[in-house]
């Protein structure tokens, strides 16, 4: 199942515990759990802020390797560009 597949409408648009589930979500992102997929598929297609944040978060990371080749992201960065992005919305 591809993970925009879910329409937004089938999902709650409220999460229970934001920053667990955004600590969860770029914890999957970081590669650091073995189960990754199954509860990513999961976690996006039950809950919309959690489906924002992670393509956002996807996004970003995207950008910055694109833009940041051979160098390793510092992490103030991706965090300040966050809080940017956040403070937009």
């Amino acid at each position: 199942m591809d993970m925009n597949e879910e329409t937004s409408e089938s999902r709650k648009l409220k999460c229970d515990d934001t920053s667990r589930c955004f600590q969860l979500l770029e914890s999957i992102l970081d590669g650091e759990m073995d189960n990754s997929k199954e509860v990513l598929k999961e976690k996006l297609a039950k809950c919309q802020p959690c489906f924002e944040h992670f393509h956002l978060e996807q996004a970003i990371r995207d950008v910055l390797k694109t833009k940041c080749t051979k160098q390793e992201v510092p992490t103030e960065l991706a965090d300040c560009i966050r809080q940017k992005i956040q403070e937009i919305k």
